[in-house]
């Protein structure tokens, strides 16, 4: 028996033994490629090159002390890396939900909706009165469906009731890419739909666009007869209002009024005109301008700054707890040497100035990786298609961008106090007995 299990074991051996050494050169080609790509690895290549030639300074003697355990070198930059590039990416979040995008032409738009609640509709007799006020240019009706397209269960793109004719003179930003915008005032059963949905669908003029109610208990049946972009938001699916109020049995209301004024300077003037108007009605309304509106939608998600930066002061808490200990570690291990370096006659400040160039090297290094990758990965994903249509940009900004390389500065700095307190503390003789 004890024979056979051996002969068993001898055989597995055999058996997976190719096997084994194949896993063995795949996880050394991996190190090997990731050593490969590792910029600390050229940084520390050219440096030990440039001193072989030239000699010692104190730019070189920084680099190679920085890159001698490049591991935990490694490490270290990935971490500020991956910190920095949370940060960049928590910082974007919390500017696309607090600050939507936002046109020239939409600083001209003004919703007006019912004051109780928006799921309050408005009788449509207000419209006459409203077209009177000084300072409007144009008013439609403007009713959300929120139908479900296809078999969805969750549809991102919203579908909107309107006036054809009077809505080409509130959204005049944008343009037409393909139809023709009068065949959609002439049929009734027509849609006008955004140049983002009619790519991600795959679909073309001509093909019908099925909605399934679920705020109304009716279903749309629409014929795409135009597509429009050029508008912040290329998603909106826009259909006649006339066809939704036969289908629900003309109840005489619409969802909000959508608005354009003359100009920004009067706009106030006119949400307070609008607001006077229905004053003490069984309908009385509250106009804002679409900034506001929208900015009404994302406060319902609660104090999102709040939430992000909390967030984020954690993010930066726990980059300064890892960067102060790994100094620590590697100025621990070299004490001895900046001991050598004092009794050559270095002083604390010069000390302290190698300390420093080596904190704030590996973090201003982790910093531009992180930086640079959150950047290249939000610019060229595609973003509505991983998050569902929930967001529509991610743009990280320069300003951004410079908030979290100021803090990745900061934090090699503050980094490199301690460390530097430890080493002028010390003693030459003190020093030279650390490591006996």
């Amino acid at each position: 028996m004890k024979r056979f299990l051996q002969f068993c074991r001898h055989g597995l051996w055999l058996l997976f033994r190719p096997l084994w050494w194949l896993l063995v050169w795949v996880w050394r080609a991996v190190l090997f490629l990731l050593w490969l790509v590792n910029p600390l690895t050229w940084i520390e290549w050219v440096t030990r090159t440039w001193v072989r030639k030239f000699g010692i300074g104190h730019f070189s003697f920084v680099i190679v002390n920085a890159v001698r355990n490049q591991r935990r070198a490694t490490l270290t930059m990935l971490s500020v890396a991956i910190s920095s590039g949370l940060l960049v990416s928590l910082l974007t979040m919390q500017r696309e939900l607090t600050v939507p995008p936002e046109s020239e032409a939409a600083s001209l738009r003004v919703i007006a909706r019912n004051k109780v609640s928006i799921t309050q509709p408005l009788p449509a007799k207000q419209l006459p009165v409203i077209e009177k006020i000084p300072g409007v240019v144009a008013v439609s009706p403007f009713t959300f469906f929120g139908g479900n397209f296809r078999e969805e269960t969750v549809t991102s793109f919203a579908q909107f009731a309107v006036d054809p004719v009077r809505f080409k003179g509130i959204i005049v930003e944008g343009r037409i890419a393909e139809g023709a915008y009068e065949d959609f005032v002439k049929d009734r059963t027509s849609c006008f739909v955004g140049a983002d949905t009619m790519k991600r669908y795959g679909l073309k003029i001509g093909d019908r666009m099925r909605f399934t109610g679920t705020f109304y208990p009716v279903d749309l049946d629409l014929k795409i007869v135009a597509v429009f972009q050029g508008t912040v938001d290329d998603r909106g699916v826009f259909f006649h209002h006339k066809l939704l109020d036969e289908l629900t049995g003309d109840p005489g209301t619409v969802g909000t009024w959508y608005l354009r004024v003359a100009s920004a300077e009067v706009a106030n003037d006119v949400i307070a005109r609008v607001n006077r108007a229905f004053e003490n009605t069984s309908a009385e309304v509250r106009t804002e301008t679409e900034r506001a509106f929208q900015m009404s939608f994302m406060s319902m998600l609660g104090n999102v700054k709040l939430i992000i930066g909390l967030i984020s002061s954690m993010v930066v808490i726990t980059l300064l707890l890892m960067t102060v200990s790994t100094m620590s570690m590697a100025i621990r291990e070299r004490f001895r040497e900046l001991a050598v370096l004092k009794a050559l006659g270095f002083r604390r400040t010069e000390l302290f100035a190698f300390i420093l160039a080596e904190s704030f090297g590996l973090a201003a290094l982790g910093a531009l990786v992180g930086i640079g990758g959150a950047w290249t990965f939000w610019t060229f994903i595609d973003l509505q298609k991983m998050t569902n249509g929930f967001l529509i940009y991610f743009e990280v900004t320069p300003r951004i961008m410079a908030t979290g390389a100021i803090v990745a500065a900061l934090l090699g700095i503050v980094s490199a106090i301690a460390p530097s307190l430890a080493v002028a503390r010390t003693s030459v003789v003190d020093g030279l007995k650390t490591l006996d």
